[in-house]
């Protein structure tokens, strides 16, 4: 390889960037169809700084001379577990936490990929490159719809509050939510005196079911006598 860049070389250089703009931008164009808070561009820059750093690695013998072997090795290994560890702090950022549903993490984990999609393309592993990219795809697209044909359960929290003199009794609860296919996963108590902010008898639980939907269970809880208030609010990513 010669020390003095020519046409060649940029080629080369570019190839490798336009390739990871490439792969980045399919990804972050499925995210951001999606509205989630790290889109397209995210996506591309990722994919693009994780490239362009590789490629400090990869041509090395350009900036540390002729005589590079004898000056100085270098770990090009090393280059790509920073680049994971930074990756981390970033996806760690689009993880956000509301009641009990956490947010972001298939996000977070795109962008995870992405940066390692990037590290294939800088240092020219274009086939791997460009086959991680289409099954990358494949899963944020294609799975999503394999996931909601998938039996699973699904948690929602439940606070119900009674009036004072009009408590339902725990196992009536059971019976009605057991009516429209939710059970208990846990369950506590509160009771508020009269007069407070909270006035009344109260329960909170997590209720689970096999996709029954919650609208049923929320038009017979505000059917119910006795209850002055209820929230409903699933939980999941």
């Amino acid at each position: 390889m010669s020390l003095s860049p020519d046409g060649s070389l940029y080629r080369e250089i570019a190839l490798h960037l336009l390739a990871a703009l490439l792969a980045g931008g399919l990804i972050g164009f499925e995210r951001s169809f999606h509205g989630r808070p790290a889109g397209f561009r995210t996506h591309t820059l990722v994919c693009l700084a994780s490239s362009l750093l590789m490629l400090v690695t990869l041509y090395q013998s350009y900036w540390f001379g002729a005589n590079a072997s004898e000056v100085v090795r270098v770990d090009p290994t090393r280059m790509a577990q920073g680049i994971m560890t930074g990756i981390g702090f970033l996806g760690a950022g689009v993880i956000f936490k509301e009641g009990l549903s956490v947010r972001g993490l298939t996000t977070a984990a795109s962008i995870w990929i992405t940066s390692a999609i990037g590290v294939l393309m800088g240092i020219g592993f274009f086939f791997a490159g460009f086959l991680a990219t289409a099954l990358t795809l494949g899963v944020l697209a294609l799975f999503r719809h394999i996931e909601l044909r998938m039996p699973t359960h699904h948690y929602a929290q439940l606070v119900v509050r009674f009036r004072p003199d009009m408590p339902m009794a725990e196992a009536d609860l059971r019976a009605l939510l057991a009516r429209y296919g939710f059970d208990v996963a846990n369950l506590s108590y509160a009771f508020g005196a009269a007069g407070s902010e909270a006035e009344g008898f109260e329960y909170r639980m997590m209720v689970r079911t096999m996709r029954a939907p919650l609208e049923r269970l929320a038009q017979a809880l505000a059917g119910e006598p006795g209850v002055t208030e209820f929230k409903l609010s699933p939980t999941g990513d």
